[in-house]
């Protein structure tokens, strides 16, 4: 998601700056961080951490959302946008429970700011077929989604960062529902995999929430355009 932000933000003109350990920012100690604020005008906050630990993921949002908004509001950051999941406040399970820390977060701060609650991404399907395995098998999770592309995403994220902060939040999902299991084997068949790929219940109140529809969008949630058909036409190779 940062690279496609950045990309958005340099085709209307922006001059992004990157806060990456790659480019020697790290949001958990403030390292380079005062540095690379200097004259920004606005924040999108995509960084994430690769957990399932309710524990792990609210330490390292916590921590990174409260350094990265010291450091907003000692160079005078007008504004900062983050991007956070569709259903976290009725859900803050697992990996969920670090992204609601990291709302809460933003509530509390001084800098204004604007959330946007996002759908998974149609990407979301390869990362699942990637990560998702048992032995030799891959595994679909049973989750009711709204998938949106990650492209439209992005382009909504500098959209509220070139707009005035709302304090408060924006919901995002794509034009229609989809099974994720559905989802990841489509994309798995695209790519040529001929074999079987089981759908399993995952275990847990986000489990539980994955499947009864709380994380679908509520009323009055903005929607994309691009189906998950379509994207997955656009990016077969």
């Amino acid at each position: 998601m940062g690279g496609l932000v950045a990309d958005e933000s340099r085709a209307r003109g922006h001059e992004p700056v990157l806060l990456a350990r790659s480019t020697g920012v790290d949001l958990t100690t403030g390292a380079g961080l005062d540095h690379a604020l200097n004259g920004a005008d606005a924040v999108i906050d995509v960084a994430n951490v690769n957990t399932l630990n309710a524990d792990a993921s609210t330490a390292f949002f916590g921590k990174a959302t409260r350094t990265l908004l010291a450091g907003e509001q000692r160079a005078g950051v007008a504004r900062h946008v983050a991007l956070s999941i569709l259903g976290v406040d009725l859900a803050p399970f697992d990996y969920y429970a670090g992204k609601r820390a990291q709302e809460v977060a933003i509530e509390a701060g001084s800098v204004p700011w604007t959330i946007l609650r996002a759908a998974q991404f149609h990407e979301f399907a390869q990362q699942i077929y990637a990560t998702a395995k048992a032995g030799p098998l891959h595994l679909a999770p049973k989750m009711r989604t709204q998938p949106i592309a990650g492209r439209e995403v992005a382009a909504r994220l500098v959209d509220l960062a070139e707009s005035p902060a709302r304090g408060g939040y924006v919901e995002l999902a794509g034009p229609r529902e989809e099974s994720l299991v559905d989802m990841v084997r489509r994309w798995a068949h695209s790519r040529g995999h001929r074999g079987w790929i089981p759908a399993v219940a995952l275990p847990g109140a986000l489990g539980k929430a994955q499947r009864d529809g709380t994380l679908l969008p509520r009323d009055g949630a903005e929607l994309g355009s691009e189906t998950f058909t379509a994207w997955l036409e656009r990016t077969h190779n």
